[in-house]
């Protein structure tokens, strides 16, 4: 009974069999919708906020919490880290991509419904953060040159004492399948070859304003 259980909602793969093609659109509608709003939502704000020091706009609860949109660039990758490092880390969200795709398709794990959620979501935000590392979102600096950066603009504070970094939805969707990878491989009966090292350098939220 316990095996069901878990082969029902996909964490235990089919060891057999080619992969469903169901497997191949719920991998691509999951990535190119979470790509899709994830750079949609950055343009939005960008474009009504502006760039980094301009207008922001605020909510809060009173001693409790802050939420404010909050636009940065950041140029290095989770907390602020590695900063000028722009370009090695585009290579390794690259190289995380490429490494998904291997492992569901060419190494069949996407008969696992679980692990291809999981992973789509990953991709959906390394390529998210990848697009902006290219520059591709083209923001330029004070010089005229493009900005080679995430942006970033979902800020929150707590109990007015703690910041959080400022972060963005392919940041989201980054820990949101990485949490899933986790859960994979605590309660999965047949461990798979899942791209759990994959590089931490994909997500880049930026560290809370001063």
């Amino acid at each position: 009974m316990r095996t069901e259980a878990r082969t029902d909602v996909g964490l235990t793969p089919a060891t057999t069999g080619p992969i469903p093609a169901s497997r191949y659109w719920v991998f691509g509608a999951i990535t190119l919708g979470g790509l899709a709003f994830d750079l949609g939502t950055k343009q939005w704000v960008f474009d009504t906020l502006g760039c980094p020091g301009q207008a922001a706009w605020e909510w809060c609860i009173p001693d409790l919490v802050r939420f404010r949109l909050h636009t940065n660039f950041n140029h290095g990758a989770l907390w602020g880290l590695g900063q000028g490092w722009t370009g090695l880390f585009a290579l390794l969200s690259g190289v995380a991509v490429f490494a998904i795709l291997f492992v569901l398709f060419a190494r069949q794990q996407a008969r696992s419904k679980w692990l291809t959620v999981a992973l789509a979501f990953v991709t959906a935000g390394a390529l998210g953060n990848l697009y902006d590392r290219t520059g591709l979102h083209g923001f330029l600096d004070d010089k005229g040159q493009v900005v080679y950066a995430v942006r970033d603009f979902l800020y929150f504070r707590f109990f007015e004492t703690f910041d959080w970094a400022i972060f963005n939805f392919a940041d989201s969707f980054l820990v949101t399948g990485a949490i899933m990878l986790v859960i994979h491989s605590l309660f999965s009966e047949q461990p798979a070859t899942t791209a759990a090292a994959l590089p931490a350098t994909a997500s880049a939220g930026s560290p809370p304003p001063a």
